[in-house]
């Protein structure tokens, strides 16, 4: 049992505070921020790249199938990866290989070219996430929490602000997002090479098994499937409801704009406060039960053809979207006696699984039934997510145990 006793080092990292942090450690956010800014260029061109390109949405959601499927299944040897080249080399060879494959996907012609070039994306995209967290929370001077909430604020930032650029750069082309992803890139890439200072390479290598390993710990395999479950409302919000909004390039802009605003602002100010006052499981349950009933009542504003609805619960949903974020991997961080990166990489593993069939799924619910069914399918996942978490919850007493401390 963890002892309540504050080390000197724990009073310390509490002085410090969220933003007294080493320059290392904003190098590193900034570059969060740039390739979440990635993420959500691409969402407000989903309709137009349908249109233009005569697929269907399940064609088109494909891009964010083959996205997560490669980034989920990367996620494993990214630890590999990492303590044999250094963090900073793996940063820089994550943004360099997303640089290449958004460029060419703006350089497409179909809908498989992109699907394919989203793929090489997505192995870049793994190489930089997972490093990058491992890196924030061991070289922040603040403790993991607070790490963990500079790194959801430069995720909710970057997503608020990608989607109003996509607006834009979409309103002149579908292409032009994939373009405006690369540029960012390469901003990051200079960023890095000259902010970032080396960080010693860890004493012990990680072998291509750790993240196998770290799942058999029963908190983090509880954690993952409850984000695998969760991951099929997340991307049923953001690859299915630009085409139930019946808005253009700039309307979805704004839209994603006000719910990353949300997510933001909830990431970095809501979560700790529901995490002090109450239990790390019971505040995700909340948030994802919220969650829940917002992703049925999108379901019923398709069914009666109110966009309005759906506009407004896809903004409200970045409220809950963003407490739960930061809740849920913080006790990621605290789930499994591993390296964070290991730990990282495994979560990541089984819920970027979820990303990838759910937004596929979607597609094919709406042209298999109804508009609304995705809506009701990803509700009802991210419920029995919150009942895993319930049944399960013998086996974070540990991780509620150490943030009460």
């Amino acid at each position: 049992m963890k002892s309540s006793t504050t080390t000197p080092l724990e009073l310390e990292q509490r002085k410090a505070g969220l933003l007294a942090q080493p320059k290392a450690v904003w190098a590193i956010a900034f570059a969060c921020v740039i390739s979440f800014m990635g993420l959500g260029l691409v969402d407000p061109i989903l309709p137009a790249i349908a249109q233009q390109l005569h697929a269907s949405k399940s064609q088109v959601s494909l891009l964010f199938t083959s996205y997560n499927l490669v980034t989920g299944i990367a996620m494993l040897i990214t630890g590999f990866i990492s303590s044999r080249i250094g963090i900073k080399k793996t940063l820089l060879s994550g943004i360099f290989l997303i640089i290449i494959f958004s460029a060419l996907g703006g350089f497409s012609d179909t809908i498989a070219q992109i699907v394919g070039f989203r793929g090489g994306w997505g192995l870049g995209n793994a190489l930089f996430i997972a490093t990058a967290l491992s890196a924030i929370v061991g070289l922040s001077t603040s403790g993991t929490a607070q790490a963990i909430i500079l790194y959801e604020a430069a995720l909710g930032l970057g997503i608020s602000v990608g989607p109003l650029l996509g607006g834009e750069l979409g309103s002149i082309s579908w292409r032009g997002p994939f373009f405006g992803v690369a540029v960012l890139m390469l901003i990051a890439f200079i960023f890095i090479i000259f902010m970032l200072p080396a960080v010693p390479k860890p004493k012990q290598a990680s072998s291509l098994a750790d993240p196998f390993k770290a799942l058999s710990y029963p908190a983090l395999l509880t954690l993952g499937i409850t984000a695998f479950l969760y991951n099929f409302g997340f991307f049923t919000l953001m690859a299915y409801s630009p085409y139930v909004m019946e808005l253009d390039e700039h309307g979805l802009g704004y839209v994603f704009f006000g719910w990353g605003i949300l997510l933001a602002f909830t990431s970095v100010f809501v979560a700790p406060k529901l995490q002090k006052r109450f239990s790390v499981v019971k505040s995700i349950c909340a948030v994802l039960t919220l969650f829940t009933i917002v992703l049925a009542v999108m379901g019923v504003g398709t069914y009666n053809h109110s966009p309005k609805t759906v506009i407004v619960c896809v903004i409200v949903a970045g409220i809950f979207l963003g407490i739960n974020n930061t809740l849920i991997t913080t006790a990621v961080m605290q789930a499994a006696p591993v390296e964070r990166s290991v730990a990282s990489a495994a979560y990541s593993f089984v819920r970027f699984l979820g990303g990838a069939v759910s937004p596929w799924l979607a597609g094919k619910l709406s042209e298999w039934y109804h508009a609304e069914t995705p809506f009701y399918f990803g509700a009802l996942m991210v419920f029995l997510g919150v009942v895993t978490l319930l049944v399960r919850r013998r086996h974070l007493t540990h991780v509620d145990r150490a943030e009460g401390h």
